[in-house]
């Protein structure tokens, strides 16, 4: 044992060794840093999602390469251990200020700085100013970038220190919205001139409604307050699409420019095309169909329970008062056991001599010892599923609602068939069910958003022929699968990014394109529709063109094998003012492409004027 102890000992003591020496080499060269100026400065362009032209650069510091302290993370968390931070923020300052006047970088320059160090004595007696006037660069231009890397501030103390920087000419931002502890605090109480939203919630914002939804809120706020957002993050061409049409005024990351010793003062051609562009993106959307967060407790209803002491004659009474009563829960010390139903009861005391016999008797003689028992917080989706697995007298009997087991209410079978049916149309209106397309309120909306946007875009109404005689002949899952099948080659033929497609229900579609070639694209559609329709039908179908079946007048005859009919309609801006007019021309389109034999597209290129208000 003591032996195993001095290993041990041992062991420590050469790893407390290790450690200390590991600590005294990033000292020395942290002091080395600071003493040589061994910083670099990177710059990356801010730009402005209206003209595309660089609006200002963020500052980004760099230790020596090839070193443990290159990174930003690793040089200030060094700093921080050591007790030097507010000595290397201030060296960052001077360095990062100095190339953008040597570089000589236009716009604004976004300088990071921690809200500790903006308490800091140094920095408040005009040290930093005292730069900024050496090498010629004018307050306006510069703004302090807040960087949030503590949970809590005394906003008091904050709030007095940007009003004497702003007294001076300076600007404030708060960097990354949404990251760090307390940054709608800050956003509150500081009132900053701008806001950046933290890239996470940028990134796959063309892919995730819940992304798009936050960032449109923290639009909206920002109008409000007088704020502009800088979204951070920007990595693709779809999520600079998205950022441009939420109308967010600046724009930052990689698909933009990499932060670089020598940036470029130019936007790329590419970035530039795309802000000029006029055209808006296609917003995410939910697949789901039903929303799962709407709980059981919008059922409840108030039922004062039986208790177990309680006689039959008693819960006659009950029945007897009130028509509308259909099941009374039966519950003892809060906790519910059982439900007696109004039928079960009074077909017992219509016998002869029950009453008699059975009326002063305890109620559970005549209950339900298994009742369908649901917390307050499950889902009507998940209700819904319980009431089918538990059996179809659940339907009848209804339910019992509880709070963490304890009894709050009843709820019926008929209201939840009925909030279930509602759920289902109202969804139905945004997501079709067979085909997961946007429905007819996304689609209104979309048209919407392309008139207010002054876009030009190309509305096609696209209808399959002879629809119903093949779904008489082969059943309605075999007409579900056509449908599936055109709506998955119709999504084929848009671009994600630019043309939209939704499912107004029943076999029709719409297509809302903004590419250019979207006559082309149509085209080959209705090829691959010609193609892909053969294995849907039998080959003997497929043989003679068609089948026979009983059409309206109850009389046997032929039918055609199914089509696609697309009517197109060139809209320009400031022609019309609604979906309401577009969907009526659309739909006329539609049926004039109808007419035609086979898979078909009509134009129609008559030229509309605006009509006088």
């Amino acid at each position: 044992m003591e032996c195993e102890v001095r290993k041990s000992s041992t062991k420590d003591i050469t790893a407390g060794t290790v450690i200390e020496s590991s600590r005294s080499e990033i000292f020395l060269q942290l002091v080395g840093v600071i003493e040589q100026r061994q910083l670099t400065a990177n710059f990356q362009p801010i730009i402005s999602m209206s003209s595309g032209e660089i609006f200002a650069y963020e500052g980004l510091i760099r230790g020596p390469s090839n070193s443990s302290l290159h990174s930003p993370l690793s040089l200030f968390r060094a700093a921080s251990q050591f007790g030097m931070l507010a000595e290397l923020e201030r060296l960052c300052r001077q360095v990062t200020m100095e190339a953008f006047v040597r570089l000589q970088l236009q716009g604004k320059l976004f300088l990071n700085v921690s809200p500790e160090c903006l308490l800091d004595t140094n920095f408040q007696n005009g040290e930093t100013l005292e730069v900024m006037r050496s090498i010629g660069l004018e307050p306006h231009r510069i703004v302090i970038e807040l960087t949030e890397n503590q949970p809590a501030y005394d906003y008091s103390l904050l709030l007095g220190a940007v009003r004497h920087y702003r007294s001076l000419g300076l600007e404030i931002a708060i960097d990354d919205l949404g990251e760090g502890f307390s940054s709608l605090r800050l956003w509150f109480e500081l009132r900053p001139e701008y806001v950046k939203v933290d890239q996470h919630f940028i990134q796959n914002i063309n892919q995730d409604p819940i992304k798009l939804q936050f960032v449109r809120s923290i639009q909206q706020i920002a109008e409000n307050s007088n704020t502009q957002i800088i979204a951070e993050g920007i990595e693709t061409h779809a999520e600079l699409m998205i950022v441009k049409d939420l109308g967010i005024l600046y724009g930052q990351g990689y698909y933009i420019a990499r932060p670089n010793a020598d940036p470029a003062k130019l936007v790329p051609m590419e970035v530039a095309h795309s802000i000029q562009h006029n055209g808006i993106s296609v917003y995410p959307r939910k697949n789901s169909v039903m929303q799962k967060s709407l709980a059981t407790m919008r059922l409840l209803r108030i039922v004062l329970p039986a208790t177990p002491e309680m006689d039959n004659d008693e819960v006659y009474r009950r029945f007897s008062d009130s028509s509308l009563l259909e099941s009374l829960p039966v519950v003892r010390d809060g906790v519910p056991t059982g439900i007696i139903t109004r039928n079960r009861l009074i077909d017992a005391f219509a016998r002869p001599y029950w009453r008699e016999l059975y009326g002063k008797k305890s109620c559970t003689l005549f209950m339900d010892e298994a009742p369908l028992i649901v917390d307050k917080n499950i889902s009507l989706q998940e209700l819904s599923a319980a009431m089918v697995a538990a059996g179809q007298r659940h339907l009848s009997n209804g339910f019992i609602i509880t709070d963490q087991g304890q009894y709050l209410g009843m709820g019926t079978g008929h209201d939840l068939m009925r909030e279930i049916t509602q759920l289902q149309i109202t969804a139905a209106r945004y997501a079709n069910p067979l085909t997961l397309l946007p429905g007819n309120v996304p689609i209104d909306e979309h048209i919407d958003r392309l008139l207010e946007n002054h876009v030009s875009f190309c509305v096609c109404y696209c209808d399959l022929d002879a629809f119903k005689p093949f779904n008489d002949i082969y059943g309605y899952r075999k007409g579900d699968e056509v449908i599936q099948t055109t709506g998955s080659l119709l999504t084929r033929a848009c671009a994600s990014e630019r043309d939209f497609i939704g499912h107004i229900g029943g076999d029709d579609f719409i297509i809302l394109f903004q590419s250019d070639d979207w006559e082309l694209r149509c085209r080959d559609v209705l090829k691959s529709f010609s193609h892909e329709i053969e294995y849907h039908f039998k080959p003997i179908h497929r043989d003679q063109g068609g089948y026979y079946s009983i059409d309206r007048r109850g009389q046997r005859a032929f039918h055609p094998l199914i089509t696609l009919s697309i009517g197109a309609l060139l809209v320009t801006p400031g022609i019309f003012n609604s979906h309401h007019e577009i969907s009526t021309i659309a739909s006329a389109a539609k049926h004039q492409a109808k007419q035609i034999a086979g898979n078909s597209l009509f134009i129609d290129r008559r030229e509309y004027f605006k009509k006088r208000p």
